[in-house]
């Protein structure tokens, strides 16, 4: 039988026996509703607002190469929403594995996000842990990658290298984007980090 040309025999398989990949979703349906988007007007209403910074480091540190995304659910009674971070596909920069950094690179479309960002002290504990993060962890972490995923070991190799060799950079990656012309941060006061 032909398909488009092709022999139906000679397709590749829609899905392959094998190591897959699969997400849980933020919120049983029945039990709360989920958005994709909330307006600017209402960020006031997520209770983790502050997670976004520490996003915004772990897109720094990654190099997410696309804008930050999340989804925005609550149960039925609650009044506030939770934010939570999805797509990471584009860190990395998509599947070039390599690290073309810009300062609104991996920032959520709106400001008002990180309308509470005073200074470095909001970014924490996230930055801190990036930056101490052990080289052997992260290996051990890329150890459970399955082959099939992966296929060049030198390449997650090379990886695991760039992402601890970036690991104290991103505080300066960080500073780039709070001196872009986006203003992210209006609220900053304080001018430079303590070390």
């Amino acid at each position: 039988m032909q398909l488009g040309g092709r022999l139906l025999e000679d397709r590749e398989p829609a899905c392959k026996a094998g190591a897959q990949f699969g997400a849980r979703f933020v919120v049983d349906p029945m039990e709360g509703q989920v958005f994709d988007y909330l307006p600017e007007t209402m960020l006031d209403r997520v209770r983790n607002i502050g997670d976004f910074a520490g996003m915004l480091c772990i897109d720094k540190w990654t190099c997410n190469s696309n804008g930050r995304q999340a989804v925005f659910w609550k149960k039925a009674r609650e009044r506030k929403f939770t934010a939570t971070f999805i797509d990471q596909g584009y860190c990395f920069n998509a599947g070039e594995w390599n690290f073309p950094d810009s300062p609104l690179r991996g920032v959520y479309a709106y400001n008002a996000v990180y309308k509470d960002v005073r200074g470095w002290k909001s970014f924490e504990p996230w930055l801190s842990k990036i930056e101490c993060f052990d080289q052997a962890a992260l290996a051990e972490n890329a150890e459970d990658i399955p082959t099939e995923w992966c296929g060049d070991w030198n390449a997650l190799e090379a990886l695991i290298e760039a992402l601890y060799r970036r690991r104290k950079k991103v505080a300066g990656f960080i500073e780039e984007f709070r001196v872009s012309s986006r203003n992210p941060f209006p609220g900053w006061t304080t001018a430079a980090r303590a070390n």
